[in-house]
Parts: structure tokens; C-alpha cells; sequence
């Protein structure tokens, strides 16, 4: 198995040394600023029961959306290109959303350069001459002074698709885990990050409860998570599930990442417990066209699929559940994507469940996003129906 250099030796040497709406946001006031970082909850975040709870125990919703790029072969978060990345986090803000998922690649941060950055627009200067980890730092450092938690979500291991396994040719299960717990010692101190999302969408050889040490996720998000833990013991430690491979599973099919079947009976054991979060993926016929979209009692049977697949765990307080990904084009109350749609954004309210929105971006191919591909106005519709979940907007 090869493993990379750069960012993989740093991470090394570091642990051998230390062991809208509107088109135009403008520049927000220094009062507001204030005013936005005092708005983060009480931290760090623990879990209690079903509960996500801030450091005063008081229940915290999370909703949030996902802005990718970082992961991909720019190195950065997409749409910089056409705006101020301040203008951005203030819409995200503006809009009720108190979360943004962040998703990265180790080839990411192994990486000395960026681009997609138009330099000239507004505060973009910030980006000039820096990394991609810098870039991250910087955009991370922002949020937080407007209010935004941030999830960090190892989403791929190359800048080109994801994996089935934490694992593969080129990157090892040591360089996942050291790059985990180099980010953990690196933003240490950084108290609007909330949260680690282990890894992106297990699927194919994926398993859960199995305890084959090559498949079984389970087992691997616990010796990822106890030692991001050990260092950064405020994260919550997010665990999405596998596809399929799961001892007796009910449902024969399984969105990537969205089989939690088995973690009732094969919990994910942590040394914080109070750290866990389970996370599927749901989405609909935009993507691929699932056998159950097809069934004639659609879209009644979802909600059965969905408390067989996860939903279960928060109804019996076993942990909470945040939808780390749901998103698609349709929001009508006609087309197949439509209903499912809506049928889930009714589901998250009922349950009171935190999410990530897919995608914050346009240029998602087959979901869309929130923004138009202007990158500058919203999807009127889409929003609307995300407004169900949302606080009322108060600027």
C-alpha cells in the first residue's frame, strides 16, 4: 500500500513532537459581528439520550448546509470564483441555517495550492498565497465570528470520488486516523467546530457488526473516534452508516451511508459515549431511481424505511440522529423527488432531527442547491420548504 507525503509526514513529525435573498450582503458592522459570535451555543456539545445538549444542557437544534470544493481539485469552497466568501457565510447565517458541514480530503491537505479564487472580489484577498489547510482555517475562523458552527466531514481520501472503505492503495487506515487526530490538536481551540464526520458514505465492502477488521465500519469509527477523542475530547464524533453487509439487516437496500440497522445492536463504543452522533444520507430519485420510489404505496412507505433504517436509534434514546446529507432539484407536491422531498423536511420536523443540507452549492449536478447557479440569488422554492425548520429570520 503506497501513502502519501506531505501533509501525511507533517502529520507525522507532529505526532512524534508532541506524542439570500439579497444580492449583497456587504460588509457587517463590528457591533454585529459581535453580536453574531455571541450567538454560538454554550460549548463544547454533548449528547444526551436523543438530545444534541450545549454546555448548560439545554437542547441544541442543528441545521445546517453542506458548501463542498475543499475535497475537489480546487482545494477550496466552491463559488469563490463569483463572491465574497463573507457575503456567503452572512446569507447562510441570514437564511435561519446555524451550521455549515465542510468536507475535505486527505489529498486536500496534502495539497500547497488552491484555485477557483477570484482574488479581487471583496475580502477574497484573504485567500491570496495560502494553502488549502489555511484556506480552511480562514473560512472556519470567519463562521465563527458570524455565528456558524462547522462540522468537519473527511469526505474523500483523493480529490477525485469516494471510497468505499476509510482506506485504500494510496492512503492507509493510519493516515485517516493521524489526519483526524492532527485536526483535532490543530483547531483545538477553535470553539465554533463542533463536530468530526469520520468518514464519508461507507458503502460496497462496507460492514457493519461483522468484525472483519478490512470492512467492519463500526470498528473503525471506534478506533478513529477514541483517538480523535483522546486528544480533542470536545468533538462529537459523527458516524454515518454502510450500505448493506449488515448481520440480518430487514431492508435489502440501503442508500450509501444510510444503513444504521445495526448500530442498535452493535453500538458504535466510545470512551466519551456522550459523543455520538449517528448520521445517514437520504435522497431521492434525482440521484438513482431506488426500487421503493416505484412501490405503490409511495410515498407512504418511506417513513417505515426510515424508522427501520435509523430513526429507531433517537426514538428509543439511544443516540441522536442528524441527516448528514438529504438535497434534490424537485420540491413540488407532484413529481416522485418532490413528495419524497417533502415527505422528509415533514419527517425531520416531526422528529425534531438536525441535518445538512445538499448542497449549499448550485453546482451539484444532480441535487442543485440553495443558490442559483449565479451563485447570488436562492432557490425561492427550495428555501420555502426549508423554512419549515428554520428560526424566523431576524435581520
Amino acid at each position: 500500500m503506497k501513502h502519501r507525503r506531505c501533509f501525511s509526514l507533517i502529520v507525522c513529525a507532529v505526532w512524534g513532537a508532541i506524542a439570500a435573498i439579497s444580492l449583497s450582503f456587504g460588509s457587517l458592522a463590528s457591533e454585529a459581528i459581535a453580536s453574531d459570535a455571541a450567538s454560538l451555543p454554550a460549548m463544547p456539545l454533548a449528547t444526551r439520550g436523543a438530545q444534541i445538549v450545549d454546555a448548560r444542557g439545554e437542547p441544541v437544534l442543528l441545521r445546517g448546509v453542506n458548501w463542498f470544493g475543499i475535497e475537489t481539485e480546487t482545494h477550496a469552497p466552491h463559488g469563490l470564483w463569483a463572491r465574497d466568501y463573507k457575503e456567503m457565510l452572512a446569507q447562510i447565517k441570514d437564511l435561519g441555517y446555524n451550521f455549515i458541514r465542510l468536507p475535505f480530503s486527505l489529498e486536500s491537505l496534502d495539497s500547497r495550492e488552491v484555485s477557483g479564487i477570484d482574488f479581487t472580489i471583496g475580502d477574497n484577498a484573504d485567500f491570496e498565497g495560502k494553502t488549502p489547510l489555511e484556506v480552511m482555517d480562514i473560512v472556519i475562523e470567519e463562521a465563527e465570528q458570524q455565528g456558524l458552527l462547522i462540522m468537519l466531514d473527511c469526505h474523500q481520501l483523493n480529490d477525485e470520488f469516494i471510497p468505499e472503505l476509510w482506506y485504500d492503495e494510496d492512503y492507509s487506515e493510519a493516515d485517516w486516523i493521524n489526519t483526524w487526530k492532527w485536526l483535532a490538536w490543530h483547531y483545538q481551540n477553535q470553539p465554533n467546530i463542533f463536530s468530526a464526520d469520520l468518514k464519508n458514505e461507507p458503502h460496497g465492502a462496507a460492514s457493519w457488526g461483522t468484525n472483519d477488521l478490512a470492512t467492519d465500519w463500526r470498528l473503525a469509527a471506534e478506533r478513529a473516534g477514541n483517538a480523535v477523542l483522546s486528544i480533542n475530547p470536545q468533538w462529537l464524533m459523527v458516524v454515518q452508516g454502510v450500505e448493506n453487509n449488515v448481520p440480518d439487516q430487514q431492508l435489502d437496500i440501503h442508500w450509501q451511508g444510510g444503513n444504521l440497522e445495526g448500530a442498535g445492536r452493535y453500538p458504535v463504543r466510545l470512551l466519551r459515549p456522550d459523543k455520538l452522533v449517528y448520521s445517514p444520507h437520504e435522497y431521492g430519485t434525482g440521484v438513482f431511481e431506488q426500487p421503493w420510489f416505484s412501490e405503490p404505496n409511495f410515498p407512504a412507505n418511506l417513513r417505515d424505511r426510515w424508522q427501520i433504517g435509523f430513526q429507531y436509534l433517537a426514538d428509543e434514546n439511544i443516540a441522536p440522529i442528524l441527516i448528514g446529507e438529504f438535497g434534490g432539484r424537485q420540491v413540488d407536491a407532484d413529481s416522485t423527488e418532490g413528495l419524497w422531498q417533502r415527505s422528509l423536511v415533514e419527517f425531520i420536523q416531526e422528529k425534531s432531527l438536525g441535518y445538512a443540507y445538499w448542497s449549499w452549492n448550485p453546482n451539484s449536478a444532480d441535487t442543485g442547491g440553495i443558490l442559483l447557479d449565479d451563485w447570488q440569488q436562492i432557490d425561492a422554492e427550495k428555501q420555502a420548504l426549508l423554512d419549515q425548520t428554520l428560526p424566523a429570520r431576524t435581520r
